[in-house]
């Protein structure tokens, strides 16, 4: 890990520097400047420029980025290298979504485990993926050892079911219910509400020039 703390914003435009490397050296590309890394991912080459220097010298000035060697760098920063188990808890509609699509083409994350109170599906094997009852949530988070978890349940259950993945020591919470989540400062939550990012996506296509980009997203 970089000795300088990272800001929260370069944290999450890591994968997406590390996604747009495999592509360029599956093309067998072997050098990237920050301006085509910029034209590729539409973030100012300042921007990577910066995000980069947190890590130290990753590149060399008249040459730019070795694709493979920065690919590498940021796949051990990313835990690319180490299998993430994640638990899902809720598989309706959208919980079966995610579990059909698993993450396919990431081998270092995989949905293992869901959780539900249907008894159709409980003790039940979908999409190749175990289903318990939501009563054995905290003991198969603890002997499984879940660090990470989904949350794809109606929005009144989502903090009760957020209480029970804290006290069994999950981390960090993908949290698809539209409430926000009251969780310890040592846990983090990541609020991926579709309804909310459609109507903006809707309002920025409706009022497009009247929007100033503040570079805050």
């Amino acid at each position: 890990m970089p000795d300088k703390k990272i800001p929260k914003a370069t944290a999450k435009r890591l994968p997406l520097y590390y996604r747009y490397l495999k592509y360029l050296f599956s093309s067998g590309k072997k050098k990237v400047s920050s301006a085509d890394l910029s034209e590729a991912v539409k973030i100012d080459s300042a921007t990577i420029r910066r995000d980069f220097s947190y890590f130290g010298a990753l590149g060399k000035r008249g040459y730019g980025y070795d694709v493979e060697d920065l690919m590498n760098f940021f796949s051990k920063q990313l835990n690319q290298e180490q299998l993430t188990n994640v638990a899902l808890v809720g598989v309706g509609h959208l919980g079966r979504a995610l579990l059909n699509y698993n993450f396919q083409g990431q081998n270092s994350i995989r949905i293992s485990a869901g959780f539900d109170t249907n008894d159709n599906i409980t003790n039940t094997i979908l999409e190749g993926v175990p289903i318990y009852h939501i009563d054995d949530l905290e003991a198969q988070v603890e002997a499984q050892q879940f660090e990470v978890a989904i949350i794809a349940v109606p929005g009144n259950y989502g903090q009760d079911i957020a209480d029970h993945l804290v006290e069994a020591g999950i981390k960090g919470i993908m949290n698809f219910t539209p409430i926000r989540l009251s969780v310890p400062d040592n846990v983090r939550v990541l609020n991926v509400d579709l309804s909310n990012e459609l109507q903006s996506l809707i309002y920025f296509v409706q009022y497009s020039e009247s929007i100033v980009d503040d570079g805050t997203e």
